[in-house]
């Protein structure tokens, strides 16, 4: 939800300036002649493919509404070029992290990209207060195990949210008997869903009438992973020098309180800021962990950050 309110506003503004430019590089018309454009920028329809499909299961692309809104997500998707790039750049450095995840738990790699779409791969929050990569709520994610206080919030430890998104998958996969409603699922709840399959009488993601949001849902993330497995094909062009990577880190056991982060982190030559960058589920400068509970942060290897901790 928040990724959509996020494009929406993108969007109109650059709707807007591209008015603008076209207003002040056009030149008048005489005798209904065609303006002239100075700087001419031309905009392409797409082809939709001949076959789509979400984790091997077929998008029904005979069905004039269903081209029409795969038309728009790859059109939006593509256009949008500063965001298509910036999601490039990111899934190389997450990617490689959710993927054998996925495949310990059985389940396709096309859900990689349903991370991609609740967030960009960034731990944001929604208006609803679901936080993460995978977008997950407070009630879900106790539910599945995650410790969620003022203190720690596991909701923002990469790995340990993307099992508990995996977990919530295979149940919606069991409830529904296919990948493309567990999707859906995913973003209407288990619930939700099922409630509109049996108001509407009918079986399939595709035939039901849902919200803006849960709608586009899979037409989203099929658009990203036609237009991720075949990049040039939409004229997106980078090397691997363009991509963002993850840097290697080592383990840290904690079981006791720490009490001054700040001082916790340069005894690692790092900062706080730096400390915090690698274990987001920190949410204070301090760690109370009364239980005794024993925690692991990730330190950056020696030599990462270039620059040393000025004391």
């Amino acid at each position: 939800m928040h990724y959509l309110k996020t494009f929406l506003f993108t969007a109109a503004i650059l709707s807007f300036t591209g008015f603008l430019v076209l207003a002040f590089t056009s030149q008048p018309s005489f005798n209904n002649e065609t303006p002239i454009l100075e700087n001419d920028y031309n905009i392409y329809a797409l082809d939709i493919p001949e076959a789509l499909n979400f984790s091997g299961e077929s998008m029904p692309l005979q069905s004039p509404d269903i081209r029409e809104r795969i038309d728009r997500e790859l059109l939006v998707n593509t256009y949008w070029q500063s965001n298509g790039l910036l999601l490039f750049k990111r899934s190389h450095k997450y990617f490689p992290v959710i993927e054998p995840i996925l495949k310990s738990y059985g389940i396709p790699n096309d859900f990689k990209y349903l991370a991609l779409i609740e967030s960009g791969l960034q731990n944001v929050t929604s208006p609803a207060g679901a936080k993460g990569f995978w977008q997950i709520m407070k009630p879900t994610g106790k539910e599945y195990g995650l410790e969620i206080n003022t203190n720690v919030d596991e909701r923002y430890d990469f790995e340990k949210s993307t099992h508990v998104a995996c977990q919530y998958i295979l149940k919606a996969k069991e409830k529904f008997g296919n990948w493309t409603l567990a999707a859906a699922a995913y973003n209407a709840g288990v619930n939700g869903i099922s409630k509109r399959l049996e108001d509407q009488n009918v079986t399939g993601y595709y035939d039901l009438l849902l919200g803006e949001e849960t709608g586009r849902y899979l037409f989203r993330i099929v658009a990203l992973k036609e237009i991720f497995s075949t990049p040039k094909k939409y004229g997106f062009n980078f090397d691997k020098t363009h991509l963002y990577t993850l840097p290697k880190t080592y383990e840290v056991k904690v079981d006791t309180a720490i009490t001054d982060m700040v001082k916790f982190a340069e005894s690692f030559g790092l900062n706080y800021k730096q400390l915090k960058t690698h274990n987001p589920w920190l949410r204070d400068p301090f760690l109370n962990n009364k239980s005794k509970k024993l925690y692991t942060l990730k330190i950056p290897e020696k030599g990462y950050y270039s620059k040393s901790i000025t004391k």
